[in-house]
């Protein structure tokens, strides 16, 4: 096979989803089976942590950070022998610690996807070693393109990403369910106020990415003077939101650098 997963939760899942599009080369594994049913939905195999590192070419570790030593170990000689791509989405855990844990240094790929690579529209910041070359690379790249926006960054700021992109759909769900609630307290049947929520929030999101308008200037034009857009914002800014959203990320970054010890 040319992909193998071990480990196929929320994360692994999002990636086989979108990759699955891409090809049916893919192998699944986990300790729950729960894998099976997910490999059968997506037309892959279903097969164990040994075969898949005796037979996978591209190895997506997608473990908790806390399981990948123990997972690792009773493959390091088939590691050593194959010396696999791996590609690691466990947050916190450096390419080093990766091989440390493999016995071997090997090619790796850090990454830290988020859960709407799953219909495409992921965000997956990544990290090579030397060892990954520029053919392996792009080869990669190709496969994943599927996923959403593939963006090369630094190993040193991965757990920002992380913090940012990889938690970040949990952020907007929460503020995208306590806006509808606020449009239900008003009135709004829940249905319509969730799908107004989240396609305000999608075209708002799309209108920066297109125009590349700063998110002030943006705010700004929807804020008439002396109307109901600036009188919500007052609120908003006298319940400390934006400084509730930077220390959300900042306490998602300082907990992704405890989970690498």
């Amino acid at each position: 096979m040319k992909y193998g997963f071990i480990g196929c939760g929320n994360m692994g899942g999002a990636i086989a989803r979108a990759l699955s599009k891409q090809t049916k080369d893919i192998a699944l594994a986990d300790r729950s089976g729960r894998g099976k049913a997910l490999a059968s939905d997506l037309g892959v195999t279903y097969s164990n942590n040994t075969s898949i590192a005796e037979g996978c070419d591209r190895i997506f570790l997608a473990v908790k950070p806390h399981m990948m030593k123990d997972m690792l170990l009773p493959l390091r000689d088939t590691l050593a022998r194959r010396k696999p791509l791996l590609i690691t989405m466990a947050a916190g855990l450096e390419i080093k610690q990766i091989e440390e844990f493999a016995g071997v240094r090997l090619p790796v790929i850090r990454i830290m996807p988020n859960t709407p690579t799953a219909i495409g529209r992921g965000v997956i910041p990544y990290c090579r070693n030397d060892l990954v070359d520029d053919g392996t690379l792009a080869d990669w790249l190709e496969d994943m393109r599927l996923c959403g926006l593939l963006d090369e960054l630094e190993e040193r700021l991965m757990d920002a990403a992380s913090a940012l992109s990889g938690s970040g759909p949990a952020y907007m769900y929460l503020l995208m369910e306590a806006l509808a609630d606020g449009a239900v307290a008003c009135g709004i049947p829940r249905a319509k106020a969730m799908e107004y929520a989240a396609m305000t929030m999608a075209g708002s999101a799309e209108m920066f990415l297109e125009t590349k308008t700063h998110p002030g200037a943006l705010k700004d034009a929807v804020c008439s003077p002396g109307g109901s857009t600036i009188a919500a914002v007052r609120v908003l800014e006298q319940h400390g939101f934006r400084g509730a959203a930077m220390d959300c990320v900042i306490a998602a970054y300082n907990r992704n650098k405890e989970l690498g010890k």
